[in-house]
């Protein structure tokens, strides 16, 4: 079986819909499928090109098997609707051209920008091959929820494209059982048209290791306990308000640790520098091979979402990485983010944007962070990427 995948993002950028395609892609490989994969050039949440990249019309690179071909996209940093409208319109059309030359049996085109979809429609239409739509973002939904954009002219012409794509999609693949039920509820569609394959963690890549010493020094956080935020920087992470609870701690030995980019990174920067805030140390992106030695240096892994009810039916994919490591997570977001990390006992929730909440679980961590110890391979029985990849296969093939 010949697989076309079409993603806006793809390694080496570390957002979790890189690592999520690059981790199934490279697993169906193993297993002796052609995959093809069409994406851009990276340059995401700056806006921009990798060192190592041109924005060129068509290029193509092997990446553990997996064949990558990057076309030229209209490329603007991570913020600004007009703009990211143009870069995922820019994609929706360079991806279809290259798609019409490449064979495939089945065509994957996943989100959160729908505009992807629209070229996987199109290149289903034309090759004559089915289509698979992953929903990995109920969109235009979570637009509205970070506050990009009220309801308007834009935004119902979105949802009505939304419902057109479910409805013609040959199958359907989301990310979380809201997700399945909200398709099922409000949309219509069949629940024999979709599988749920959720986020999980490359058990061969995230294993626990011992504190990373050099670190440790380097940015002076030896016996400090460190909480933790890695990933991207955004209007849906609420982390102005973990900037402004992090004011009221008083215990010198707890720090805040955030790496990444996004949209909203100067303006925390700005934050922290007005608040004068010395527990908190803020760092750029990190390769992603170089990543697991920075989960390594926290105590707690903090995961953190806006209060929305949007945000109730998503899965933070951070939260899997981070137990594979056996750190516990201090989660603020609600719905089924939260009966996990409470089911499973790998951490602590507290109400989004609830500063005496958070406050109040962060100091119970601080307290006992041991206690979770003994439940992290529970859950990562049930989220094992491989398992997770094989499962989203065997739906493709039916």
């Amino acid at each position: 079986m010949k697989i076309l995948f079409i993603t806006d993002n793809f390694p080496p950028e570390v957002n979790a819909p890189a690592t999520r395609t690059f981790e199934h892609c490279i697993e169906w490989v193993r297993q002796g499928f052609c995959v093809t994969v069409i994406t851009g050039v990276p340059n995401f949440p700056q806006g921009e090109v990798f060192k190592g990249y041109k924005n060129k019309l068509y290029q193509k690179e092997i990446i553990d098997g997996i064949e990558v071909i990057r076309v030229w996209t209209y490329i603007a940093e991570n913020k600004g609707f007009v703009k990211r409208i143009l870069d995922y319109l820019s994609f929706m059309l360079s991806s279809f051209l290259a798609g019409l030359f490449v064979k495939a049996d089945i065509i994957i085109a996943t989100s959160p920008q729908f505009f992807t979809a629209i070229s996987g429609r199109w290149l289903s239409f034309w090759k004559r091959r089915p289509w698979v739509m992953e929903v990995r973002d109920l969109w235009p939904e979570s637009i509205k929820a970070v506050g990009a954009m009220e309801t308007n002219i834009f935004i119902r012409f979105f949802e009505i494209l939304e419902k057109r794509m479910y409805k013609r999609a040959s199958k359907i693949v989301v990310v979380t059982d809201a997700f399945k039920e909200e398709l099922i509820v409000k949309h219509g569609i069949s629940p024999r048209k979709i599988a749920v394959v959720k986020n999980g963690a490359n058990m061969d890549l995230f294993v626990p290791q011992s504190k990373n010493q050099s670190l440790l020094g380097q940015f002076g956080l030896k016996n400090k306990f460190v909480i933790g935020y890695i990933g991207t920087h955004g209007m849906a992470h609420a982390l102005d308000f973990i900037l402004r609870s992090a004011k009221h701690v008083k215990d010198d030995n707890i720090h805040f640790l955030f790496i990444g980019s996004g949209a909203k990174k100067q303006e925390l920067l700005d934050l922290k520098e007005q608040l004068g805030l010395n527990n908190v140390t803020m760092l750029d992106l990190v390769p992603k091979e170089e990543v697991k030695e920075y989960i390594s240096i926290m105590d707690v892994s903090l995961v953190n979402l806006k209060k929305s009810d949007t945000f109730k039916s998503v899965i933070p994919s951070k939260i899997f990485e981070n137990v594979a490591m056996h750190k516990p997570i201090l989660l603020g977001v609600e719905g089924e983010s939260k009966r996990i990390i409470e089911d499973y006992g790998v951490g602590e929730v507290f109400e989004p944007e609830n500063e005496k909440d958070f406050l109040n679980k962060m100091y119970k961590m601080f307290e006992n962070p041991q206690k979770y110890n003994e439940n992290f391979n529970n859950l990562l029985k049930d989220f094992d990427r491989k398992a997770l990849a094989d499962k989203m296969l065997q739906f493709l093939r039916e």
